[in-house]
């Protein structure tokens, strides 16, 4: 027998995939970061850079970097030059 699917358990509001989220960055004075969430960054593997939407009034402009931590972590951290900020994602 197959459970009733309207159930107010089953109904649920979906969420964004993989957000970011605020995160502490040190970097170095060529803007690579060399330290994420006080965890140091082994290897920096990819560096990316996304303009878009310069025409509208929430323009996007954001430099990326996949990152290998000290312990091994995968992460893709990236600072927002609109905001001033750093943000990471799940690799």
């Amino acid at each position: 027998m197959v459970a009733n699917s309207r159930s107010s358990c089953a109904a649920r509001p979906a969420g964004r995939v993989n957000d970011p989220r605020p995160a502490l960055v040190e970097a170095r004075f060529d803007g690579t970061p060399c330290r994420v969430d006080r965890e140091q960054v082994a290897l920096v593997r990819e560096e990316w850079r996304v303009v878009d939407r310069w025409w509208t009034e929430e323009p996007v402009d954001r430099r990326y970097f996949d990152v290998v931590l000290e312990s091994g972590r995968n992460a893709v951290v990236f600072r927002d030059e609109e905001r001033g900020r750093w943000f990471s994602q799940r690799a």
